[in-house]
């Protein structure tokens, strides 16, 4: 289940704590399991032994890898008090709906038709809109009723995704969050358990926007409110 090769070096072999930790955070489900006190560790250090001892490539006592269980699940308890600490307060929580999404391959055209663009809603400012330019794709987050705008000054370009039907859920965070470990996580996880897909992410610095299909935003929203 667990499989996976790691590379040990002459001078600085790697050890059991550190490839407890790694196959711990390849299943998120399993950190969220072990955070919330639900998996025997006794159990669980004998089912993860035999890519223990790969890890550190000599045999390894289940008592070893019980120990190293019980501190990762401590280092996680610490940083969970601090996300817990950081939302003391319940956030702001703000839902937009009728959203599409399209993907663009970047082009030397991407940057002038996007300020084209942004000078045709100018005088309208009650429209949903986000820009994302990454190294090779460009993403457009915006409300349905510009999509004929988008597609007309985008023309020409290549769509590699398009989504329709989404809505954004933003939450306000503190100014702390910069500095604290895991806040994104926090919230996402909670998502993950309940199998709420997660279309996009979008961020500035006081502001963390998921996007989804509009049919899971009202599931998603509780979600997130049970947490605060």
């Amino acid at each position: 289940m667990y499989n996976f090769l790691f590379i040990c070096y002459k001078f600085n072999m790697i050890t059991v704590p550190e490839v407890v930790g790694r196959i711990v955070k390849r299943s998120p489900f399993l950190e969220e399991a072990l955070s919330l006190g639900i998996v025997n560790l006794s159990s669980l250090a004998r089912q993860i032994k035999p890519d223990v001892q790969e890890g550190v490539m000599k045999e390894v006592q289940d008592g070893a890898i019980l120990m190293a269980l019980k501190r990762l699940l401590q280092s996680m308890n610490e940083k969970g008090y601090a996300s817990e600490k950081l939302f003391a307060r319940s956030p702001d929580l703000m839902v937009r709906s009728n959203l599409i999404e399209m993907t663009f391959s970047n082009s030397e055209r991407i940057i002038p038709k996007k300020i084209q663009f942004l000078e045709q809603i100018n005088v309208r400012k009650n429209y949903f809109i986000t820009f994302t330019q990454g190294i090779f794709e460009t993403t457009i987050i915006a409300s349905e009723e510009l999509q004929n705008s988008i597609k007309e000054i985008f023309k020409g370009e290549k769509i590699i995704s398009q989504f329709d039907h989404l809505s954004a859920l933003t939450v306000k965070l503190p100014k702390e969050t910069a500095l604290v470990p895991g806040a994104y996580n926090f919230i996402l996880k909670a998502l993950a358990w309940e199998g709420i897909n997660v279309v996009e992410v979008v961020s500035t610095f006081s502001e963390f926007t998921i996007i989804a299909h509009g049919e899971d935003i009202d599931r998603a929203f509780a979600i997130i409110k049970r947490l605060f």
